[in-house]
C-alpha cells in the first residue's frame, strides 16, 4: 500500500481519487491549497503527488519547487486545465513526471499514478544500493585504526543510539556518518547532513526545529525542519562545537524528549529521526572551558568514534592515493599508475589536511600529469600550514635543534658553536624583554634574573641602544 496526496480544490475531483485509488489498496490523503498540502507532507511523505495548477492562493507550478524542497523526487503529476500545453511543458520543466488535461478519465489517471508509485520504488531502491556501494568504496584502509573504525561503523549502525564522531579535519567524518546511516534500518529514508558553523544561530534554528509563517521577517510560509523532515532518517549535525549555549539547550530537549517546537509556534512535534554529531574540536576541554554543556555532550557521546589522522595510519595512502586516481581518471580503465617514487613521495607528507589533502594532491597530479604514469614531479607542494596548536616553547626547542645540527655539521664541530649561539639568541630576548617593560633597563634586569650592569654590558656588546 502507497501513499497518495491529492491536492485540488475541486472536491468532486478529490472524492474521484480517493475511492478510485482507495479501492486499489492506496492511503489517500486530500488538500484543497498548495499551504495545506505542504504542512500534510511535513507530517507524512507520500509515495506520490496529483497536483492540480489552478489552486487558490500558491499555484501548482510554484509549489513544486517547495514539493521539491520538502519530499525530494517524490514523482508529481500535473493536472492541467482543458489541456493547456504551455502549462504541462511547463511543468515538467519544473520537474513534474506526467501530467493529466482535464477533463480525464479515472482509469487514466489510475494507470499515470501507478506508473508513478512504480519508479518512485524502483529509485528508491535503486539510490538506496547505489550510496551505499558509494560509501563503502570511498571508506578505505587495511591498518589496524581504520579496521577498529569499521568495526564500530557495523556495531553501531544496528542500532538507533546518537553517534558522536571525531577527528581532525579532512578525516572523513562525514563519510562515517554515511555509512552509519546506509548501513543501518534507516538507508532508504533521507540523510541530511548540515554544517553548523557556516550558518547563523537563527537559521540554524530554522533549518533544524523548522518555522511557522510569520514568525520572523522574510518567514513567508511554514518551513517543516530537518529534523522533523527526516522521519525515519538520519541527521548529521557536522562542527556540532560551533554552536551556541542557547542552541545547545534546544537540541538537547530534542533528543530527550523526541520533539521539537518550531520557531513562532506554541506545539511541539514528535521526531523520529537518527541524530549524529561530528567536530573536529576537543568537547571536554570546551567543557571545562563553559563553552560547550556537558549534558549535551553525554546525550550525543552515548557511543563516539574517533578517526585516527592520515599521518598515524601511513600504510593506507597507496590504496588511497590509487582508488582517488581511479576517480580522476575513470577513462583509463586501470592503464594510469603511479610510480614507487610517488607512492615513497606520497607516504613520506604529514598530510596535515588528511585524506581531503591527499585527494586534492591526486586530483592535481592527474591533471597535470602527460601518459598513463604519475611522477613524483606531477605532485603539488605539499601545503603550507602554521602551526597553531603547536606549543610555542617546543616550536623554540625544535627550532634550536636544527640550527645546532646544521651548525654543527656546516663548522666541523668546533668548540664556539655555544658562543654563537648566544650571538644569536641573545639579541632577540633582550629586545622582546625591553620593549615589554616600555625600555626600563632595571625592570628589565629585573625580569630577566641578572644585575643591571650585566644586562648593560650585554646590551652594548649587542649594539642595543
Amino acid at each position: 500500500m502507497s501513499h497518495v496526496l491529492i491536492v485540488d480544490d475541486e472536491p468532486s475531483i478529490c472524492w474521484g481519487f480517493r475511492e478510485f485509488l482507495s479501492d486499489e489498496g492506496h492511503e489517500v490523503s486530500v488538500a484543497a491549497s498548495a499551504e495545506e498540502a505542504l504542512q500534510l507532507v511535513g507530517e507524512s511523505k507520500p509515495a506520490a503527488i496529483v497536483l492540480d495548477v489552478r489552486l487558490p492562493g500558491m499555484d501548482g507550478l510554484t509549489a513544486i519547487e517547495h514539493f521539491r524542497r520538502l519530499v525530494g523526487d517524490v514523482p508529481i503529476i500535473v493536472i492541467t486545465a482543458f489541456g493547456n500545453l504551455e502549462t504541462a511543458v511547463q511543468a515538467v520543466k519544473e520537474g513534474a513526471f506526467d501530467y493529466l488535461p482535464k477533463p480525464f478519465d479515472l482509469n487514466q489517471a489510475s494507470e499515470i499514478v501507478s506508473r508513478a508509485l512504480r519508479a518512485a520504488e524502483t529509485k528508491s531502491q535503486d539510490s538506496a544500493s547505489s550510496q551505499v556501494e558509494e560509501v563503502a568504496t570511498s571508506l578505505i584502509g587495511s591498518s589496524p585504526s581504520m579496521q577498529e573504525v569499521f568495526k564500530q561503523i557495523a556495531l553501531v549502525a544496528a542500532s538507533d543510539v546518537p553517534v558522536l564522531i571525531t577527528g581532525e579535519s579532512g578525516t572523513g567524518k562525514e563519510l562515517v556518518a554515511r555509512a552509519i546511516h546506509f548501513h543501518s534500518q534507516r538507508q532508504v529514508e533521507p540523510f541530511f547532513p548540515v554544517c553548523l558553523a557556516a550558518l547563523s544561530d537563527g537559521v540554524v534554528e530554522s533549518e533544524l526545529f523548522g518555522h511557522v509563517r510569520g514568525a520572523f521577517t522574510g518567514a513567508a510560509a511554514d518551513r517543516t525542519g530537518l529534523l522533523e523532515l527526516a522521519a525515519g532518517g538520519s541527521v548529521l549535525l557536522d562542527e556540532i562545537a560551533d554552536t551556541s549555549t542557547a542552541l545547545q539547550v534546544k537540541l538537547l530537549r530534542a533528543l530527550e524528549q523526541r520533539e521539537i517546537t518550531p520557531v513562532g509556534d506554541s506545539r511541539s512535534r514528535p521526531i523520529d529521526a537518527r541524530v549524529i554529531a561530528a567536530t573536529n574540536r576537543a568537547l571536554p576541554e570546551m567543557i571545562a572551558a563553559g563553552e560547550f554543556r556537558e549534558d549535551l555532550f553525554f546525550r550525543l557521546s552515548v557511543f563516539q568514534i574517533q578517526l585516527p589522522p592520515l599521518r598515524e595510519r601511513k600504510e593506507d595512502i597507496p590504496d588511497l592515493a590509487r582508488h582517488f586516481l581511479r576517480r580522476f581518471r575513470p577513462g583509463d580503465d586501470g592503464d594510469v599508475h603511479l610510480t614507487d617514487d610517488v607512492i615513497d613521495a606520497l607516504s613520506a607528507r604529514e598530510w596535515t589536511g588528511n585524506v581531503r589533502e591527499l585527494r586534492n594532491a591526486v586530483e592535481h597530479a592527474a591533471v597535470v600529469s602527460r601518459g598513463n604514469t604519475i611522477r613524483p614531479e606531477d605532485l603539488p607542494v605539499p601545503a603550507i600550514v602554521a602551526r597553531k596548536t603547536v606549543d610555542p616553547v617546543e616550536n623554540v626547542r625544535e627550532t634550536l635543534s636544527e640550527w645546532a645540527l646544521v651548525e654543527t655539521i656546516a663548522e666541523g664541530g668546533d668548540e664556539e658553536l655555544y658562543e654563537r649561539f648566544l650571538s644569536v639568541a641573545e639579541p632577540p630576548l633582550l629586545r622582546a624583554v625591553l620593549s615589554a617593560c616600555d625600555n626600563n633597563r632595571a625592570q628589565a634586569a629585573r625580569v630577566l634574573g641578572m644585575h643591571r650592569t650585566t644586562l648593560r654590558q650585554k646590551l652594548r656588546r649587542h649594539g642595543i641602544e
